[in-house]
């Protein structure tokens, strides 16, 4: 059976022409204009992935996505934006969705995103340790200094304080975890993450682990995840 996509965006141009693209790749798509109708159908008929727009009159793309969570939905999303800023984008994570993309997009990167979280969402390759990397099974939890990760039930706990995490938080930390020490540069990321290298020009990387960061380092913790410049990201626990 085909992967059913749940596509809202209010722009008729860009969802008669994304469903079309999203149709031919070998997805069975419903389109709907506005949040309310969005809701309305994942409610009826819960699809596997969620395309939202951002920027939707009545109920938007980032309320549509907080009414799920709040409910215990789970299922991934990917946000589209027209807002580029990185406040703008970190808003979209806030609300509970997986990934986005920023308009005008290539319809390659949308389908390449889709496949990424439909892997993660299957229990596929993305989060785990890098070959040759060693450590344990994944379904072993992962501990580095106080923090600590449980595959199976996707859940992390910095000290005693549970980390609340997206799909894609969650991919991405337990990757740095397993791999603790070790220096893991972006395209390795991207590939792992999200099954595409985006270019250098891409800060959806940077995005990530900066909300990553305000989620696991907090005030009076030692710092996790550092920056090697030029390179990528390692995660250090002393």
């Amino acid at each position: 059976m085909p992967h059913t996509v749940l596509l809202a965006e209010d722009d008729r141009a860009i969802r008669t022409s994304l469903e079309r693209a999203l149709t031919l790749e070998g997805y069975r798509v419903t389109a709907v204009p506005d949040g309310v109708q969005a809701l309305a159908r994942a409610h009826t008929d819960p699809p596997d992935l969620l395309v939202l727009d951002v920027m939707m009159p009545g109920i938007d793309g980032l309320q549509v996505c907080r009414v799920l969570r709040a409910e215990g939905d789970r299922t991934p999303v990917l946000m589209l934006t027209a807002r580029v800023e990185t406040a703008d984008r970190i808003a979209g994570l806030d609300a509970g969705a997986d990934d986005y993309v920023a308009k005008p997009f290539d319809v390659e990167e949308v389908f390449a995103r889709l496949r990424a979280l439909l892997r993660r969402a299957d229990g596929g390759p993305a989060g785990r340790g890098v070959p040759g990397s060693g450590g344990e099974g994944p379904g072993a939890q992962v501990v580095a200094g106080d923090l600590r990760i449980d595959p199976r039930a996707r859940r992390a706990w910095r000290g005693t304080r549970e980390v609340e995490l997206t799909r894609t938080e969650f991919d991405l930390l337990e990757l740095l975890a397993r791999n603790e020490g070790i220096v893991l540069d972006h395209g390795t990321l991207y590939d792992r993450i999200w099954g595409y290298d985006f270019g250098p020009a891409s800060k959806n990387l940077a995005v990530y682990v900066g909300y990553l960061r305000r989620k696991i380092d907090v005030p009076g913790a030692t710092p996790l995840i550092h920056t090697v410049r030029g390179v990528g990201y390692v995660l250090r626990a002393s």
